[in-house]
């Protein structure tokens, strides 16, 4: 999807655990919810 609209250079992190400790925390395991950080860059349009 990134690729789609134009950023390069797309890094992914590790899997983190976003509901630790949060009420529905259990759902979200057992669905395997997790959050992803990422890293890309935009070149300018030419």
């Amino acid at each position: 999807m990134l690729t789609e609209i134009g950023f390069t250079d797309i890094a992914i992190g590790e899997p983190v655990d976003t509901f630790g400790g949060a009420g529905g925390e259990t759902n979200a395991r057992a669905y395997e919810v997790y959050g992803y950080s990422f890293l890309a860059r935009k070149p300018p349009d030419s």
